[in-house]
């Protein structure tokens, strides 16, 4: 199985962090063909803003987590999921 890192970055903004790790993988774990986690969250207590990410349970499933909440997305492609992201992030206080 091979891999290839396209994004793995990290800001820290007072004491909130953004993370974007992008691994094009041919695992078949991600049958999308990509490994990842965009994460915007607070650095004290770890609590999450808002992050997308392959769920590690179960194969082919994508989720949005928000808080406590987490619900199961449709997966767009990942340059558009990660375009999503920064747009989002953006409007958040």
């Amino acid at each position: 199985m091979g891999h290839r890192v396209i994004e793995d970055v990290e800001n820290r903004v007072g004491n909130r962090v953004i993370r974007r790790k992008i691994i094009r993988t041919d695992d078949p774990q991600y049958p999308s063909g990509y490994r990842y986690a965009l994460h915007h969250g607070y650095t004290d207590d770890g609590g999450t803003i808002l992050r997308y990410d392959n769920e590690n349970e179960t194969v082919g499933r994508h989720e949005r987590h928000t808080g406590t909440e987490v619900t199961e997305i449709e997966f767009p492609g990942m340059m558009e999921l990660r375009d999503r992201f920064l747009t989002k992030i953006e409007t958040q206080p």
